[in-house]
């Protein structure tokens, strides 16, 4: 991975974002405040249109300025979180410009492990790591494969980690007040993660 592809895979994820807009906001009306499919389009649009405008070439600066430029988008708990999970990437990929796919899975670890120790939670709470976990760990078992295949099984357990958010009981947020409740809904942030391996699938499958 160099910094041609960051810009077009965050191209391809904005696209899906956008597409999914209102079906994120029907699913975040259901126990939150409505504006994921919102704040997911805007924030990682801000990424695109940031990527189209600059040169630099260095993966974690890169993905440090990302961060930033979603954090400002999107200013929402989710916004937050995936923020922190570029940070981690920044960190983990700091002085590279180029990257193979297990550094990009291990980074990916670090992104999620900063999600984890600032946001205080786990996989199994009904949240985006639902998705972004599984997917990872199926990433990284898979970067000695096919790039293509790599990133079609790691989609592939972003949308089985979603789709177990169904059966989850809600521990965080504004979802957590409905306590028992939230069992039977698809938690809209495990979707948002679907979605961001569906946009990183399709730029290698183009």
């Amino acid at each position: 991975m160099k910094a041609c592809d960051v810009i077009e895979i965050f191209s391809y994820i904005s696209e899906v974002m956008t597409q999914n807009k209102e079906y994120l906001i029907e699913l975040d009306q259901q126990n939150g405040d409505g504006d994921l499919g919102i704040s997911m389009s805007a924030g990682f649009n801000a990424v695109a249109s940031y990527l189209k405008t600059t040169e630099e070439k260095d993966l974690g600066r890169l993905f440090m300025s990302c961060s930033s430029k979603f954090n400002e988008a999107a200013p929402s708990s989710l916004g937050t979180i995936l923020s922190l999970g570029m940070m981690g990437m920044a960190r983990a990929l700091k002085g590279k410009e180029e990257a193979n796919l297990l550094e990009v899975a291990e980074a990916m670890e670090q992104g999620i492990q900063k999600i984890m120790d600032k946001a205080k939670s786990k996989p199994g709470e009904k949240t985006i790591l639902d998705a972004l976990f599984p997917a990872v760990e199926v990433l990284k078992a898979n970067s000695s494969c096919d790039i293509k295949e790599a990133v079609r099984a790691a989609y592939e357990a972003a949308a089985a980690g979603s789709e177990r958010t169904r059966n989850m009981k809600s521990v965080h947020g504004r979802a957590a007040y409905y306590g028992d409740k939230s069992i039977g809904i698809l938690d809209g942030g495990s979707v948002a993660g679907k979605l961001i391996f569906e946009g990183i699938y399709k730029y290698y499958s183009r």
